[in-house]
């Protein structure tokens, strides 16, 4: 799949579940703020509870860019935390080494973060780490490695320049952009992490 049928397809799937997925697709979802398709204008009939309940599911995984796998595997371990499980489970997402490189503002796209981790730029406590789905623990520091920092993605993402487009770095994070380092303050909460879902209807879709 080229990058531009990768664009194309992260835009259909923004207007399929209601939400910008990348920042190409949020003046896409502007102009056409509803789902794809030749029935896409017209009124949604009500749905089950069960595809609400899916529906939001997959807004969550689409957000995180995950396999329902991955998703499965950490639902499971949120359960066997105490609390509340959606918010453990979003909790658990977002110590993702993937999802942190995107909130430190060293990627674009919660893809672009994925390929920076499997290219090997990445080092957590200054070792390479090229697993996405590694957990980061609190007091760890993630950075692109020296060799990469002159390359053209992460010198634009040091100068600031995806900044524009991503949330405001949440305040669980230390970053320091122009080295292109950030260091995990503490666990995340679920009120401060930048993702749009109900958790509550995950928990539900899972405890089916």
């Amino acid at each position: 799949m080229t990058s531009v049928q990768k664009a194309r397809r992260q835009v259909r799937l923004s207007r399929s579940l209601g939400i910008a997925l990348t920042p190409k697709a949020v003046k896409h979802f502007e102009k056409r703020p509803y789902p794809p398709g030749e029935h896409g204008r017209t009124a949604r009939r009500k749905e089950s509870d069960y595809a609400v309940r899916l529906r939001e599911k997959q807004r969550l995984r689409a957000q995180y860019g995950l396999r329902e796998k991955q998703m499965t595997s950490t639902y499971a371990e949120a359960k066997k935390e105490s609390g509340l499980t959606g918010e453990a489970f979003v909790e658990l997402l977002e110590m993702r080494l993937d999802a942190l490189v995107l909130r430190a503002g060293f990627a674009r796209t919660i893809l672009q973060a994925r390929q920076s981790v499997l290219h090997r730029h990445i080092l957590v406590d200054g070792k390479i780490v090229d697993r996405p789905s590694f957990r980061v623990k609190p007091g760890q520091t993630i950075q692109v490695k020296p060799k990469a920092v002159t390359l053209e993605p992460y010198m634009a993402a040091a100068a600031g320049a995806h900044r524009d487009v991503l949330p405001q770095v949440p305040e669980y994070l230390d970053v320091t952009l122009e080295k292109l380092s950030a260091r995990l303050v503490r666990r995340p909460k679920r009120a401060e992490v930048p993702v749009t879902c109900d958790v509550q209807l995950v928990v539900e879709y899972y405890a089916r």
